[in-house]
């Protein structure tokens, strides 16, 4: 007698996870609790991006909390096209917020969505409007500093280079105002642009005069550690070719990541400092670098359940290293 068939069981459904909300920010006048180290001996800022969850103004308490001196935020939703506009009166409790705190220096990152080196004509015309938006919304609140991904080209490198610069010129050209953009350095994972020193200086000197000198860029340690950088067998070889090529008046700021990712792989993975594939010794060496004294830094490194305790222990971590 032939055995019955039976039927596989229909695979359970896994449910959909999403990222912890951030936790509430605490007072602005609330006691510091969490360790991050000295603050006062940072020789330039230094911080974490933070969360602006509850409204822009809150990143102030998060950063506090942390005892940074430098902080980045979103000014939007990160992965929304809806843009918004800041008033004079979100602006002005941001910057009295910002008043309170160790802060001396506060940048944005832009949203993860928007693409200058699109081929696809209302995508990038989508883009720009939406960078335009970031850079308005960088002004309003007086941020020193914009960083943006260079796009990805899809089609052709050079049309991309060229789609991506025109598009930075016309947004820089719209939106006059106080905010420097730092183009950073990416990881070069598909067809993503500026994962290399060279790449990343073709994209810049594209730029017409009237805008060159409101650019810079922001370098990634993890991205350039994926890009193939070997930051940890060849650090003064990986500055002394990021100074021939780019030069050290272009930096404007410093992520601060290890990288979950083996060097070269191109892949943007993130880890706590000292505890990936860069190791802590890079670290130590970037904060005890004259050349790098001056630079803002800003870790964007795993949070976990505890995002200030986190953070805290990263930046102690880091202030560790710099002998503070």
């Amino acid at each position: 007698m032939p055995a019955r068939h039976i039927a596989a069981a229909p695979p359970a459904k896994v449910p959909r996870t999403r990222k912890a909300p951030s936790p509430p920010a605490p007072p602005l006048d609330a006691p510091v609790t969490v360790d991050a180290g000295d603050w006062t001996m940072d020789r330039a800022p230094l911080g974490a991006h933070v969360s602006i969850a509850g409204g822009t103004w809150e990143a102030a308490a998060r950063a506090r909390e942390i005892s940074a001196t430098g902080a980045q935020v979103f000014t939007k939703q990160a992965n929304r096209w809806a843009e918004r506009e800041i008033d004079a009166d979100e602006a002005a409790r941001f910057r009295a917020a910002m008043a309170e705190t160790h802060v001396r220096w506060c940048c944005a990152h832009d949203s993860y969505l928007i693409n200058l080196a699109s081929p696809d004509a209302e995508l990038r015309a989508r883009s720009v409007a939406s960078f335009r938006a970031e850079l308005r919304r960088c002004h309003a609140l007086g941020l020193d500093a914009l960083v943006s991904h260079p796009g990805n080209f899809m089609d052709d490198r050079a049309s991309g280079l060229a789609r991506n610069a025109d598009g930075i010129a016309e947004a820089l050209e719209a939106e006059p105002g106080p905010t420097r953009l730092l183009m950073e350095l990416t990881a070069g994972q598909g067809t993503v642009l500026g994962s290399s020193f060279e790449e990343m200086r073709d994209l810049l000197s594209r730029l017409p005069a009237s805008v060159r000198d409101r650019v810079g860029v922001c370098l990634d340690t993890a991205h350039i550690w994926a890009a193939g950088y070997d930051l940890v067998t060849d650090y003064d070889g990986v500055w002394a070719r990021f100074a021939e090529v780019l030069g050290f008046e272009a930096l404007g700021c410093l992520h601060l990541n290890d990288s979950k990712a083996k060097r070269g792989s191109h892949l943007d993975r993130h880890e706590l400092i000292g505890e990936g594939t860069i190791g802590g010794e890079a670290f130590r060496r970037i904060m005890t670098d004259a050349r790098l004294a001056a630079i803002p830094k800003i870790i964007e490194t795993p949070k976990g359940d505890t995002p200030a305790a986190t953070d805290g222990r990263m930046l102690c971590r880091l202030r560790g290293f710099a002998g503070l």
